[in-house]
């Protein structure tokens, strides 16, 4: 089974051709790297992350009050579910496609789940991505979700900074009403590096901050996770970024033309990734193709059976895609 599962190394190793992840395939940034070697890993970093907290702030344009420091989206998913719980919350709304943290977390803390699109409004816990994960997608009703009073709203940012397409549904004025979870890790092409952070509400309410902030761990941050938040807000680090943005937006137009010419159904997508339906399962081949190196993320789990989620990788890795989906016919 280990070597269908998606997200990095499994029985075999990593896989040559790994489209089951969502990681920028342009490479680490650079900046970052020169600052992992940096790092001063011999000591503990400042547990109040004071200088950390300033500098996410202003390249957000936040008070650092604001800034909450987690050692992972997941970390941080979990955290704010519990503080919920804690607080009396009964009910987490999710999207109809969504990552399973959100509903695991809240089943590990006795929350009950709904999904139905006017659901929300008595949800304590509303979860939103953008793009959306597995589509990629514009999240739907995005702004009436965000200004929807009482409970917590959520907007997971992981593929913002790997947009290629669209724009975002939420302005800075709107984003303020919501908690903003940031996870550069991806677009800093390091995901090995376990490091977020998430930016409160304006308005938060006092009470959810102090329980969230109760929960955490001590130093959920190491040096290096550190050290890659510091360097992902530098100017060297955006810069690349930016060029990288250009590099995958020609890249996902020849990964799409390439899965087209397999007979696959490619769906829209402004981000780094995109779904398709296959023209016969991917369970049916995942181990015949993991032997030529090739990983897909099935989407079965997403409530998307019958398609895939490819990470937009090289032309190389493309063409090796459709040698060993032509092999398995």
């Amino acid at each position: 089974m280990s070597a269908v599962l998606h997200g990095g190394p499994d029985a075999f190793g990593a896989a040559p051709h790994d489209f089951s992840t969502n990681g920028n395939a342009v490479g680490a940034c650079p900046a970052v790297l020169s600052a992992l070697r940096a790092a001063d890993a011999a000591h503990y970093p400042d547990p109040q992350y004071t200088a950390l907290r300033s500098r996410l702030a202003a390249f957000h344009g936040v008070k650092a009050a604001r800034i909450v420091i987690a050692a992972s989206a997941s970390e941080f998913i979990h955290r704010i579910s519990a503080a919920v719980a804690q607080g009396g919350g009964r009910c987490v709304w999710l999207p109809a496609h969504s990552y399973g943290d959100y509903e695991r977390a809240a089943q590990a803390w006795g929350l009950q789940t709904v999904r139905a699109p006017q659901a929300y409004t008595d949800a304590a816990l509303r979860w939103c991505c953008e793009p959306s994960s597995p589509l990629g997608q514009p999240q739907a009703d995005l702004p009436q979700l965000a200004a929807s009073p009482g409970g917590a709203c959520v907007l997971d940012l992981a593929y913002e900074p790997l947009r290629l397409e669209g724009q975002a549904s939420l302005d800075v004025t709107q984003r303020d009403r919501v908690w903003q979870l940031w996870t550069p890790n991806k677009a800093m092409g390091l995901t090995g590096i376990r490091a977020a952070y998430a930016i409160a509400p304006q308005d938060a309410d006092a009470s959810l901050v102090q329980r969230i902030e109760r929960l955490a761990p001590s130093w959920p941050l190491g040096t290096h996770g550190v050290a890659m938040l510091e360097a992902w807000t530098g100017e060297e680090a955006q810069r690349w970024l930016a060029q990288s943005r250009q590099t995958l937006k020609g890249w996902k137009a020849r990964q799409r033309a390439v899965c087209e010419s397999l007979g696959w159904q490619c769906l829209a997508s402004d981000a780094n990734f995109f779904c398709a339906r296959t023209e016969r399962p991917y369970p049916d081949v995942a181990a015949a193709l993991r032997t030529e190196g090739i990983k897909l993320r099935d989407c079965t789990s997403f409530g998307l059976p019958g398609h895939v989620r490819l990470g937009v990788l090289p032309p190389a890795s493309q063409q090796a895609l459709k040698q060993a989906w032509t092999n398995t016919s």
